[in-house]
């Protein structure tokens, strides 16, 4: 755990649907990673997740960190890894693996770096008492040598990191209130916008609870006519129970729809009476709504919108959850400052 006098868990933040404005709001772009409250205690140097779990051993090349960072002192940020200028979440997860070796080979090939936007304490001294405008302005002068976050009063330089900065991997846009203090474990100081989008993909099968369908398996076609699995629909609404009970079966097949990547491998379509994922004929199209893409798969579970009978299941295609970069799109490096 943290030492005594770090504040600790983390302040939260609450999802919202739209950009706080005002004076007392501050922005900050919403990156993808793992949160790190990193601290040095006495010499010692130590990375806590949201959940106090010890994370420096699965990001070793952080270690050098401790000697910018003064005894009796802690920042709170985001430990994230780029390749090739985009976030790249998957390579997060990937660190955390039981094996040293690996993690040491990892750390090696693709190295995290660690994303400054707080400070808690330094040489002892609780900065976390003082409001969000002071601790930036202490931040950005007495954390030399670390990456910091951007932000913002302005609120129209929020909504162009809303609508650019996916293209790069980040997840949206923070609003901090300036006038308060670090609220440990709270949402009162701390508010997120997703910026959510919607696709239409072909339902390649659907998994039963019981009788129940509960979710509806996704799909979307390459280039080249291979179907891919790309996640599915979380919580399917009772109204909309019968129409999938009436629809859905008769369309049931004993081949695999998907002919490029699956549903979590083979054993998922067979395996467990009430887990069982019955595979259908690609011939229907539903509008989903989603709020991030992770390489090859929809982040989390999707939301079912409508069926689209206008569209042909070949129209589901990749092109419209990938996003293409535009002319002016900020980079990585250009959004980082080292203070």
């Amino acid at each position: 755990m943290p030492g005594p006098s770090v504040p600790f868990p983390p302040q939260e933040a609450l999802l919202v649907e739209d950009l706080p404005i005002g004076e007392r709001w501050q922005y900050e772009p919403k990156w993808d990673g793992f949160r790190g409250v990193l601290e040095n205690d006495g010499g010692e140097l130590a990375l806590w997740s949201r959940n106090a779990r010890p994370l420096l051993r699965y990001f070793p090349e952080l270690r050098p960190l401790g000697d910018l960072l003064p005894p009796h002192s802690a920042l709170d940020g985001e430990i994230v890894i780029e390749q090739d200028g985009h976030l790249d979440f998957d390579a997060m997860q990937m660190r955390l693996h039981p094996a040293e070796s690996r993690i040491r080979k990892l750390s090696g090939e693709v190295p995290a770096t660690y994303i400054a936007f707080d400070a808690l304490l330094w040489k002892g001294e609780p900065i976390h008492e003082k409001p969000l405008r002071e601790r930036r302005a202490f931040l950005l002068r007495n954390a030399k040598g670390f990456r910091v976050s951007p932000a913002s009063p302005d609120v129209k330089q929020a909504r162009d990191w809303l609508d650019r900065l996916e293209r790069i991997g980040l997840d949206g846009v923070i609003a901090k209130r300036v006038d308060l203090a670090y609220m440990p474990g709270s949402r009162e100081a701390v508010q997120k916008v997703k910026k959510h989008k919607t696709a239409d993909c072909v339902i390649v099968g659907y998994r039963l609870s019981g009788t129940r369908i509960a979710v509806l398996n996704l799909g979307l076609y390459r280039d080249d006519g291979t179907l891919d699995f790309v996640g599915h629909t979380s919580g399917i609404a009772a109204p909309l129970q019968k129409q999938l009970q009436e629809v859905l079966p008769p369309l049931r097949t004993e081949l695999e729809p998907t002919t490029g990547r699956q549903p979590g491998g083979e054993s998922r379509w067979s395996q467990g009476r009430d887990l069982e994922w019955i595979p259908i004929k690609p011939v229907l199209v539903c509008e989903v709504r989603y709020d991030k893409m992770e390489e090859d798969r929809f982040r989390h579970g999707t939301g079912f919108l409508r069926f689209r009978p206008d569209k042909d299941p070949r129209d589901c295609t990749w092109d419209q959850v990938k996003p293409k970069r535009r002319r002016g799109d900020p980079t990585l490096a250009s959004l980082l400052e080292r203070a």
